[in-house]
């Protein structure tokens, strides 16, 4: 079935009333639509989370799920920038790690950075993009994300992810594969296992056309997935940002900060912001990352002193009654707690 056939019955299902679950009254099942944003989102949310967050894992199965939780959360809450920090001490951290060997109890940076690209990409092209790795043999554990860039059979919409194969194109273009029966083709050329963002043209006769990765999130509205950087310190978050002028806003969490209701009261609209981030700590805080920041230490930011890295500091979960939260747990817990911030705005 080609993209114009798929999309035609697309239309057709969605003028059934019964087959619409956003137009069937009598059904109790959640409708699995994602609705875009009208306009556009031309702004951003990243999180960044420390590589100590496999620290007191034993296990290659508990070390390969944990990562999976916390792309749940990036993907429920429209996450789209994730950053793993290195927070353990300089001295510790192991030199000369082949990437190519199993790296969970090597570099934890690298392995949930590994781990989080692998499961963000559509299934169709996970084998392409990621060869066979002894950090991806138990993939089968991990959860499915589900996310509007990760083909739907019941679902069209004019954005889709796809990557490049080899092959003689018709028309002397470069053929990409994006999850149909058939390969589509686009005018460009570009080498092969070279993951592109195109777009559907209305026009049936007409090529899709090689978008901007960002176009689907910006122009469209819709949730695209979420961006992987690695850091190597607290410090480098900020100074590697991808924005031009870095984070307008930015968030710290820590059981030492305000409650988030104080610093975020509820019916208070939060001033706009373009780039939104929110940075959780590992076992011992982000204090511990800050004491082994080379930079932070030379500036004098140790300690206490860490909350000056953010515009705000902040306890999402007063009075737990537990003696500590996890990080992936953490994450739940302060996108819930800090949503009122961007549906505010």
């Amino acid at each position: 079935m080609s993209f114009h056939e798929r999309n035609a019955k697309k239309r057709k299902i969605g003028h059934n009333g019964r087959a619409n679950p956003s137009q069937d009254r009598s059904s109790f099942k959640p409708s699995a639509i994602f609705n875009p944003l009208e306009g556009g989102r031309d702004w951003t949310i990243s999180v960044a989370v420390p590589s100590s967050v496999l620290a007191n894992l034993v296990t290659a199965d508990q070390r390969l799920t944990l990562p999976g939780r916390i792309a749940r959360a990036l993907a429920v809450f429209s996450v789209d920038e994730v950053i793993i920090f290195d927070d353990s001490p300089p001295a510790s951290r192991l030199r000369n790690v082949d990437p190519n060997s199993y790296t969970g109890d090597t570099d934890p940076c690298h392995f949930i950075a590994h781990i989080l690209s692998y499961i963000e990409a559509p299934p169709f092209m996970r084998k392409t993009l990621f060869p066979l790795h002894p950090n991806l043999q138990k993939t089968a554990l991990l959860p499915s994300l589900d996310m509007p860039h990760h083909p739907n059979p019941k679902e069209w919409i004019q954005y889709r992810e796809g990557v490049t194969v080899a092959g003689r194109a018709p028309n002397g273009g470069t053929l990409v594969e994006v999850g149909l029966e058939e390969p589509v083709e686009i005018a460009e050329q570009i080498p092969p296992k070279t993951r592109v963002t195109l777009q559907f043209p209305e026009d049936e006769n007409a090529a899709p056309q090689c978008i901007h990765p960002e176009a689907p999130r910006t122009e469209g509205g819709y949730y695209w997935g979420y961006q992987v950087r690695k850091c190597a310190s607290l410090s480098a978050i900020f100074e590697e940002s991808p924005f031009e002028d870095g984070y307008d806003l930015s968030i710290g969490t820590s059981e030492r900060g305000d409650p988030a209701s104080k610093v975020f009261p509820a019916g208070k609209r939060v001033a706009p912001f373009k780039h939104l981030l929110v940075v959780f700590g590992g076992p011992r805080g982000l204090e511990y990352a800050s004491m082994n920041d080379d930079k932070l230490k030379e500036m004098g930011v140790q300690g206490a002193k860490t909350k000056e890295l953010f515009d705000h500091w902040v306890n999402i979960l007063p009075n737990q009654g537990s003696r500590t939260i996890r990080t992936e747990e953490a994450l739940l817990i302060g996108l819930t707690t800090l949503r009122g911030i961007w549906d505010s705005s």
